[in-house]
């Protein structure tokens, strides 16, 4: 079956491209940061015994911290030099591991997500708002979490006109070779040169969840489809499918996501021993 479209592939950014340059710079150093980022958001310092769905992998960074953790996990993507890069990371780190699988999927397709199952971790981070429908991608995430699992997704927060703004620079950006250029010397000296001073003036020079200035800024910029929601927004529609808002990390009036942790609600009295605690 092939996989849903919902942009001409000439206006979608190719995220595996910069994710595979990224590779190049993965170090212990960011696979520790990425694996405290999981850890601190889902409160464990373990998920032994714990099944963990990577919902848009990406470079494989995630993946790779959550079976650090001892999660036994599923990674895929959309975009396939994404699944390329989660898959050259398990190579490196976890080589013919029966208890990690990388393959290729969209987020949209229910047909897909439901032969999957459920999982008592469900991951997808800066994902879901890129599939340019956002709200089916949401969807599709709650029915893979078992009861009494967790849900834990960023999505970018809806600035109002600013977002409308950024929608249209990241859909310049895609258009072509030039546009590309010009669009990255515009926004550069904001996006680059203002973000790192405001970083060394803070001591906050390394990037969180193991990630690089540069490649956070190429994301940023080419990042389409686009789409945004507020928080009202998102708990809201995730209390309405049974599932409680839990912990949550908001970035205020700052460029970038809001990150959730919901835990699905049990349908029985009785503890599931699914359940992250």
């Amino acid at each position: 079956m092939p996989l849903p479209k919902t942009e001409k592939e000439e206006t979608r950014f190719e995220f595996g491209r910069n994710w595979r340059r990224f590779l190049n710079h993965l170090n212990n150093e960011r696979i520790s940061e990425a694996q405290k980022s999981l850890s601190g958001m889902l409160e464990v310092s373990d998920l032994s015994g714990k099944s963990f769905l990577d919902i848009g992998s990406g470079s494989g960074l995630f993946s790779l911290a959550a079976r650090r953790l001892g999660a036994k996990v599923h990674s895929f993507d959309y975009d396939p030099l994404s699944v390329a890069c989660t898959q050259e990371v398990r190579r490196r780190y976890f080589p013919n591991d029966p208890d990690w699988r990388v393959e290729q999927g969209s987020a949209l397709d229910g047909e897909y997500i439901r032969a999957l199952g459920t999982y008592d971790v469900v991951y997808s981070w800066g994902v879901l708002h890129h599939t340019g429908k956002m709200w089916s991608g949401l969807e599709n995430a709650a029915m893979s979490v078992r009861d009494g699992g967790i849900l834990f997704i960023a999505i970018y927060n809806d600035q109002g006109w600013i977002s409308r703004y950024w929608s249209w620079v990241k859909k310049t950006y895609n258009a072509n070779g030039v546009s590309k250029v010009a669009v990255t010397a515009v926004h550069m000296p904001y996006l680059f040169g203002a973000r790192w001073l405001v970083r060394l003036l803070t001591n906050r020079l390394k990037i969180e969840r193991g990630m690089t200035l540069w490649y956070d800024m190429i994301d940023w910029l080419g990042g389409y489809p686009f789409e945004v929601a507020t928080r009202e927004q998102i708990v809201d529609f995730y209390t309405a499918r049974d599932f409680e808002l839990i912990g949550e990390q908001l970035c205020g009036r700052r460029h970038g996501c809001n990150e959730y942790v919901f835990r699905k609600l049990q349908k029985t009295a009785s503890k599931s021993t699914s359940e992250v605690s």
